[in-house]
């Protein structure tokens, strides 16, 4: 996209690793904007073609925003746009730099940090479980007195992962301390015996939570922030258990079938989060847990829904979740958009065996389901694979339009079932296929 200083210019801020990418470049040129992007990897930006690029270091918030203010005062930007987790510290710096609407670094911190989170819903009396951070170099003194003090089920987890990585249900003392464990090899960290029982440091990213397990059908809200006020987007179900011992994503499926008054709860606890953080600006994407005690909130993100799954939402005559964000980061009009009258989901195809990657057999069959929208296998054959909690990824995204949730989720099984993941195990004892995720 060839620059134009008489365009409205936006900084799209991209991760190492992000599915976002084309979405948004696409959505920027159907709105005629200006586009620059900014990327801590040569790699990513000469992937790019066409747009304006800039190295920006991402994972210094500060740094990464004076970059961008030097760019700025050559080339006038109009908008920073973070496109996933890894880049939204720094958009709000720099906006914040640049005086443009933004949510506070602050506010950022808050909604990544799942401690300060939980300190932040507590004191806006939404339900919140109990919960303790400690770090992940906790050794065994400290972790046999934390698994004497928690009450079970429990659930460990870092401070700052996304996509369910690290997240584990224990049971029992014993499982406590295996989760807590694993989590602390996930986040690079060994136990060291001498490490004295105390809670984690304000800020530390290699702490671990610990807290109550909360029973519950799972949904998630795709929103935006203007102004503080909240308009919610779309409200997701999500028709497979997540009860553990670990927290893969499947199925997204909108409209929501709960009732309307479980609609409302939902909507109302989600834009109390929102204040509860400080989030004023852009979109958000909330995972909210339901029961007979309430709306619990599990987190809310200052960023739209990740992967692919924003192509299950149209707006308005066609307009998709990025063309919406980008207006209003732009400060541009936003047309009515009502989400569209058909139902839509989306089926993120999971990792469940370490190995390489063969192929993928069934596409084909796959997409010939009724009321099927599209396949994309994201993950290149020969790349690794790794399931969670260790992974962070999936291995594709299945997409559905019909007439209703029910016609969206049996789609959406359907063409799993005809999925055939072939993976060379590292272990060499030869290919597996995982199974269907509703079983």
């Amino acid at each position: 996209m060839a620059q134009n200083p008489s365009m409205t210019r936006i900084l799209l801020l991209l991760p190492t690793r992000t599915y976002r990418t084309a979405d948004f470049l696409a959505a920027a040129d159907r709105l005629g904007l200006d586009v620059v992007v900014g990327a801590e990897r040569r790699n990513v930006l000469e992937s790019v073609a066409g747009a304006g690029t800039i190295r920006v270091q991402l994972d210094d918030p500060e740094r990464g925003a004076a970059t961008i203010e030097r760019y700025a005062c050559e080339r006038r930007l109009d908008a920073v746009v973070g496109v996933d987790d890894g880049s939204t510290l720094v958009a709000a710096a720099a906006a914040e730099r640049l005086g443009l609407p933004h949510n506070s670094v602050a506010a950022v911190e808050r909604s990544r940090d799942k401690a300060q989170a939980r300190t932040a819903f507590a004191a806006a009396g939404l339900p919140n479980p109990r919960f303790a951070t400690y770090p992940a170099t906790s050794g065994p003194a400290a972790l046999a007195a934390l698994a004497a003090a928690t009450r079970y089920p429990c659930v460990v987890k870092p401070l700052d992962r996304s996509g369910s990585q690290g997240v584990i249900r224990a049971n029992d003392p014993a499982e406590l301390v295996a989760a807590f464990g694993r989590v602390a090899r996930i986040l690079g960290c060994d136990a060291t015996p001498a490490t004295a029982a105390r809670p984690a440091e304000a800020g530390d990213v290699r702490g671990i939570l610990v807290e109550d397990f909360i029973p519950g059908v799972e949904v998630a809200v795709e929103g935006l922030l203007r102004a503080g006020e909240l308009e919610v987007l779309a409200v997701f179900d999500k028709p497979d258990p997540l009860d553990g011992p670990f927290f893969e994503e499947t199925l997204f499926v909108t409209p929501s079938r709960l009732a309307p008054n479980r609609r409302r709860e939902v909507e109302a606890a989600v834009a109390r989060a929102t204040r509860a953080l400080g989030l004023r600006e852009g979109p958000i994407h909330a995972e909210v847990r339901l029961n007979g005690e309430g709306a619990w909130i599990l987190e809310v993100a200052a960023r739209s829904i990740g992967g692919l799954c924003a192509r299950t939402l149209r707006f308005g005559a066609g307009v998709s979740l990025e063309e919406l964000i980008l207006r209003h980061a732009a400060g541009l009009e936003l047309p009515p958009h009502p989400r569209e009258r058909s139902a839509s989901g989306v089926l993120m195809l999971p990792i469940r065996h370490a190995g390489r990657l063969r192929e993928v057999r069934g596409q084909a069959a796959a997409r010939a389901v009724p009321d099927i929208d599209g396949l994309s296998i994201t993950v290149p054959r020969g790349e690794a694979l790794v399931p969670l909690p260790e992974g962070d990824r999936y291995l594709g995204f299945l997409f559905a339009r019909a007439a209703t949730p029910r016609a969206v989720e049996t789609a959406l099984r359907a063409a799993w079932s005809r999925l055939e993941v072939i993976i060379d195990e590292a272990d060499g004892s030869g290919p597996t296929a995982p199974s269907d995720p509703s079983s």
